[in-house]
């Protein structure tokens, strides 16, 4: 089943502020929240649905890549990570009510938490922070495809403590302020009567526990500065600009929280002979007033090697010949784009007696005297034609 276009599924126009946004996106949370829609799968479905797309409308690049090129921009997978808003879990999701509600999930006081959804709604989710790097590939990467490791320089769990920051399992207590709950709750007396509130701890930051002895190597941070090798698929198509994002693939989150995102700007490495326009690629092709004259096959560079092609007789310079699919394809697409070989006629900048004679010869003939038929195509013509 095809995915829904996220303003679609948030009930909002194309050109909503975030405050629009932000707000639609609440309601639905409300509205089909687990805890009020207990064993409705449908409703389950609907509110990671509408969590996947605010995680791309609210952020402005990740919504300007969707605006540009749909779903495209974020379905591609390296490794499962996920490009974009796609694959949510749970933990992703609660960990945007921070930013909704703000300061954590309001279902905990309204719907009586309990179980094992208390946990993620509950306390604090800390996530670390996302990572950008840029990946430079050939002409021939962009339009194959290609898988790339890297190394990323990155804060990475500490292997002594596994990310936990104490010294040892027993360097742990229950936190006596919230009582493990990560959250603490407060009742006051309104006009309209007892009104409860829910905030982080703060005496364990929501972790729910707190640290006795701590890590010597991460001292408690639980994470230290390391090295990741990433393995990274590129879909093919991409170009110069484009970010895709690898979900979880940024710096570790201290003690067990979700990792950031890792960003990947594209850049291209310019080509030696081929200039990438869209999806076409473009070959300027120089030959002798002779081949065009008299016609002639010549060999042409393309993007998965050489292709020969055929210069008719009486080629004229300018003339663009196209070839159907030699070009770089559109992401998540079947569709490719086509060469186009600019024919120029090289005019010789110096020539000997012997050669010069000989044109001179030919310079009063009737063929050698410019004269346009009426199928010629002019200059702004073929451009109109190659925009087209």
């Amino acid at each position: 089943m095809s995915k829904r276009d996220y303003y679609d599924v948030l009930g909002v126009a194309k050109g909503a502020d975030a405050d629009e946004i932000k707000k639609a996106y609440r309601k639905m949370a409300i509205k089909y929240h687990p805890d009020k829609n207990q064993g409705d799968k449908d409703a389950e479905e609907k509110f990671k649905e509408a969590a996947e797309a605010y995680d791309v409308l609210s952020n402005p690049e990740k919504r300007q890549r969707y605006n540009q090129f749909g779903h495209a921009a974020n379905a591609q997978s390296a490794n499962g990570g996920g490009y974009g808003g796609g694959g949510m879990n749970m933990e992703d999701i609660f960990s945007q009510f921070g930013d909704i509600f703000g300061g954590g999930s309001p279902f905990e006081g309204f719907f009586g938490g309990g179980g094992g959804r208390q946990g993620q709604s509950g306390r604090r989710v800390v996530r670390g922070s996302n990572l950008r790097i840029k990946v430079r590939l050939t002409l021939e990467e962009v339009a194959n495809g290609t898988e790339k490791k890297i190394k990323v320089n990155k804060q990475i769990l500490c292997n002594t403590c596994d990310g936990t920051g104490a010294k040892d399992k027993s360097s742990f207590q229950t936190c006596k302020t919230c009582g493990g709950q990560g959250a603490v709750r407060r009742v006051t007396n309104t006009i309209l009567g007892q009104m409860q509130t829910t905030s982080t701890c703060p005496t364990c930051n929501g972790e729910g526990s707190t640290i006795t002895s701590k890590c010597t190597v991460c001292h408690g941070d639980g994470v230290v500065r390391g090295e990741e090798t990433i393995s990274i698929n590129v879909p093919a198509g991409v170009s110069e600009g484009m970010q895709l994002s690898m979900s979880g693939k940024g710096n570790a989150a201290p003690r067990g929280g979700v990792p950031g995102d890792l960003i990947i700007l594209i850049e291209e490495i310019p080509h030696e002979t081929l200039k990438r326009d869209g999806n076409n690629v473009i070959y300027d092709l120089h030959i002798t007033f002779i081949d065009a004259a008299l016609g002639t096959s010549i060999e042409v560079p393309t993007i998965d090697g050489k292709a020969k092609i055929k210069i008719d007789p009486g080629t004229q310079g300018g003339k663009i010949l196209r070839l159907k699919g030699k070009g770089v394809p559109e992401v998540n697409s079947y569709h490719r784009g086509d060469q186009l070989v600019h024919i120029n006629i090289w005019t010789p900048k110096a020539l000997n007696s012997e050669e010069r004679e000989i044109l001179e010869k030919l310079q009063d003939s009737p063929n050698f005297k410019p004269n346009p038929g009426k199928n010629e195509k002019s200059f702004f013509e073929r451009m109109k034609e190659y925009f087209e």
